[in-house]
């Protein structure tokens, strides 16, 4: 762990993540780095673009702080090929089981509830207020939005992206690359990538 936090991304989701990693109370100091200088970041300094990561792994921790999965995706594991530090961030009112597996990169938001013997993995988000139960698998780079409810044993494939409001029903597998809309309800097996709305949830758009 280095004294300073530096978040690749200030827009939106960015400042979340940064508000979530001050109140962890782990870095002296923490910072952004966006492709665009003049985005709006609060009250937290832009030190450079993302190439500067690149040039500075060795002094500092770094996160990505940016939702679009795939872009996440991207910068991540160039950065994981470069030897970064990138550690795992939750917000201390999130409440976590016993036997739960995070893995680096991911954030866990406000009000989250992830129950026992779930594994989630890596630069994944689990957002606010959303509820993963017992022996969940989450894979890489997944989004789980604001106020999905995941019953047990569910299964979410890598980069797929769950929309607000979202329910799945217990013991179903969502697959890669996969969109479930606000509101919709899985209540069977989703084996295709594509978009999904509706209750119950159907295919409307293919992966």
């Amino acid at each position: 762990m280095k004294e300073k936090l530096l978040i690749i991304g200030a827009s939106g989701h960015g400042k979340v993540v940064a508000d979530i990693a001050k109140k962890m109370n782990k870095w002296e100091n923490i910072a952004f780095l966006d492709d665009n200088l003049n985005t709006q970041s609060s009250n937290m300094e832009i030190v450079g673009e993302t190439s500067y990561a690149f040039e500075h792994l060795r002094e500092y921790d770094f996160f990505v702080g940016i939702g679009n999965n795939n872009i996440r995706l991207k910068i991540q594991d160039m950065l994981e090929a470069n030897g970064a530090s990138i550690p795992i961030l939750i917000h201390p009112s999130a409440i976590i089981g016993e036997q739960v597996e995070i893995n680096y990169g991911t954030v866990i938001m406000a009000g989250v509830v992830v129950n026992c013997c779930s594994k989630i993995g890596k630069g994944t988000i689990i957002n606010t207020g959303s509820t993963i139960d017992h022996d969940n698998l989450v894979g890489d780079f997944v989004h789980i939005s604001p106020g999905v409810h995941l019953a047990g044993a569910v299964k979410v494939g890598q980069e797929s992206w769950l929309g607000i409001g979202s329910t799945v029903s217990n013991n179903i597998s969502i697959t890669h690359d996969c969109i479930v809309g606000a509101g919709a309800v899985v209540i069977k097996d989703l084996s295709e990538p594509g978009t999904y709305i509706g209750v119950p949830a159907r295919r409307i758009i293919n992966g």
